[in-house]
């Protein structure tokens, strides 16, 4: 699905795969995020995805008002709290895609599909 916006000269249409590679790396910006997170539903196994993989733990839906809900699977750093580490999350996510794309934030949903020690 794509979100739409339109000016005077035009309209500007944005595909949910360039939103949610902008929300990724918003994402892995954050204190307390170590990675997104691909889970395997065949065995249950969570891998931590790097680069260009960062669009497979994140999942957008663009609603027919232009209105975007996006999902985060997540791995976060051994020891944070995981309530100061989403509300960072949210807050920084909400405020970059909405500049970014001019567009409205429905909702951000998080799942938290792991955690990692960092050396």
């Amino acid at each position: 699905m794509k979100g739409y916006l339109s000016s005077e000269l035009g309209t500007i249409s944005i595909d949910s795969e360039v939103i949610a590679r902008y929300a990724g790396t918003a994402a892995i910006e954050c204190f307390g995020i170590v990675g997104m997170a691909a889970v395997s539903m065949k065995d249950g196994l969570v891998k931590i995805l790097k680069g260009d993989s960062l669009t497979r733990g994140v999942r957008v839906d663009i609603d027919d008002s232009n209105r975007i809900s996006i999902d985060f699977h997540v791995i976060v750093s051994y020891g944070v709290s995981i309530m100061t580490v989403a509300d960072n999350l949210i807050d920084n996510v909400k405020y970059k895609v909405n500049e970014f794309t001019g567009l409205e934030i429905k909702k951000v949903n998080i799942f938290v599909e792991g955690v990692r020690v960092i050396d």
